[in-house]
């Protein structure tokens, strides 16, 4: 897959679509998911252009994703999901379900969200 400058996350970041912010630095933007699945649930996209994680963690320099990473857990402590807890998901691909060529981390909390894959399955 190859990354379209025009996904949403990407207009996002250029300011041509507004989103309600958490966080923001150098290395990442967080915002309110637009349909959110729990109490809590916010996105955490990387500056730089990357479609999944397979791509991020192949081509981004280690500066970047130091940042990122650091960023993902500056945005749980400060949403205060640290404790109860909370959980970080992240969809490569079709059979992943990612939906926006664009790598995110979605950040789930604010209640007890049980088991992510059914026994069994």
């Amino acid at each position: 897959m190859t990354y379209d400058p025009n996904n949403v996350f990407a207009r996002i970041l250029k300011g041509e679509i507004p989103c309600k912010k958490v966080y923001e630095d150098a290395f990442a933007l967080a915002f309110h998911d637009i349909a959110p699945k729990a109490p809590v649930h916010v996105l955490v996209i990387p500056k730089g252009a990357y479609v999944s994680w397979n791509d991020f963690s192949e081509k981004a320099p280690a500066e970047e994703i130091a940042g990122f990473v650091r960023a993902v857990g500056a945005v749980a402590r400060q949403l205060g999901l640290e404790e109860p807890g909370y959980r970080m998901l992240i969809n490569t691909g079709r059979d992943g379900g990612q939906e926006v060529p664009h790598l995110h981390v979605h950040l789930f909390g604010g209640r007890v969200l049980g088991r992510m894959i059914p026994d069994g399955v």
